[in-house]
């Protein structure tokens, strides 16, 4: 695979393609963080004498146009971040968009409208992508991908694109994403800790089974854990369980002791009578869960076991937050274990994961940690030791 810096692009133009779906509220942009990952590589691009085309989805239309899901406040807002005008096309491979991307000159920027106008952006196999991953490519003479976040998607934008491309390459974005990501698998400092929370062992059986016997410590916290516990025996009440993979996680748990990883659950719990409830009625031991309770964030004596072990560590990486840390009562867990990983000088932290990044943000820490990953899915399949779509797309670009 290329990066952007090997490449002769003075004087070419380059389509990215871009992770720019950001949240919004009506047509207002609410977290533009997305947009400013990119900033650099296309500040880079411009900086070199090229013209670049961006190209990016936001939301789900479907196929169809839908104005409330135009990309004409994204572009707004990369031009104010980049300095450059960044004219909105009215289309992404029409008539419009070609005759902006033949007019581009060097140092302009332009952005196509968005890619999942077109129905052929998700089509499920090549044939449903028809040719329009060939139409993207005929924009430009040099194809970047820095959308990490839709790396794990075989979309026409990541895997079609290259097919028909003269030239490719990845940009910084994306190689920082490997680089720290890549460390983490095959080269970790050690200690080497794994945080996975959230909701569901089912989303994150992948990441367990290939960390198992990488890592020296996993911690389980959230509602996931629930599942772990209900495997030793323990009962969990109301709570969110997954009972269907209670045989997983004994299998999970057998594993992670024959291959020396230590699997830490959390000890005790705050707990409510339900899940909308906006006050804790007490905390329990993980052993002693009353029948009616529902657990909604580990307790004092879990976040203090918790912390004890990150304090030691030298790699990080963290994924879900430890309960429904929406809610102020049930937060602590999250933030007490952000501020942990936040709080260590000489560790690799490495934080992904939409709702992991909520917890670092409502903090605002994100400059404490080594890095924070664009991708979800992307983040979660890179972990589990999948080889992304985009990057294989961007190998065999090369070497065709």
């Amino acid at each position: 695979m290329k990066f952007i810096d090997q490449m002769d692009i003075t004087g070419k133009k380059l389509l990215f393609r871009v992770d720019f779906n950001v949240p919004q509220d009506g047509t207002k942009i609410t977290d533009d963080n997305r947009i400013r990952a990119a900033i650099p590589t296309l500040k880079y691009a411009l900086d070199q004498g090229a013209a670049i085309i961006l190209c990016a989805h936001l939301g789900k239309p479907k196929g169809k146009v839908v104005p409330e899901l135009s990309l004409a406040s994204v572009a707004d807002r990369t031009a104010e971040l980049l300095g450059v005008p960044v004219p909105l096309a009215p289309d992404t491979v029409g008539e419009g968009a070609i005759k902006m991307a033949a007019a581009l000159q060097p140092g302009q920027a332009m952005m196509l409208e968005n890619l999942r106008f077109d129905p052929m952006e998700t089509g499920k196999t090549e044939a449903d992508r028809g040719d329009f991953g060939k139409k993207l490519a005929a924009l430009a003479d040099i194809y970047v991908n820095d959308a990490f976040g839709v790396a794990h998607r075989a979309n026409a934008s990541v895997v079609d694109v290259p097919k028909h491309a003269a030239q490719c390459c990845a940009g910084f974005l994306l190689k920082r994403e490997l680089e720290y990501l890549g460390d983490a698998l095959s080269d970790p400092r050690r200690p080497y800790v794994c945080v996975s929370g959230g909701a569901k062992v089912s989303t994150k059986l992948g990441i367990l089974n290939n960390l198992l016997g990488k890592v020296d410590d996993i911690i389980i916290g959230g509602a996931m854990a629930n599942t772990f516990l209900l495997a030793k025996g323990h009962e969990v009440g109301n709570s969110l369980v997954e009972k269907d993979l209670v045989s997983a996680a004994v299998e999970i748990m057998d594993k992670a002791e024959s291959l020396g990883s230590n699997l830490h659950l959390p000890v005790d719990f705050k707990y409510a009578a339900s899940p909308d409830a906006q006050e804790a009625i007490g905390v329990c031991a993980a052993d002693a869960i009353p029948a009616d309770a529902v657990v909604l964030d580990i307790g004092p004596d879990s976040i203090a076991a918790f912390v004890k072990i990150l304090s030691v560590a030298k790699t990080i990486v963290w994924n879900g937050p430890m309960g429904m840390f929406e809610t102020p009562a049930f937060s602590s867990g999250s933030l007490d274990v952000c501020r942990a990983i936040a709080g260590l000088d000489d560790a690799t932290t490495i934080v992904g994961g939409g709702d992991t990044d909520a917890v670092v943000h409502l903090l605002h820490l994100a400059d404490e940690f080594s890095f924070i990953s664009t991708g979800g899915g992307s983040f979660l399949e890179f972990l589990e030791g999948k080889e992304l779509p985009a990057f294989k797309a961007l190998k065999e670009c090369v070497n065709k």
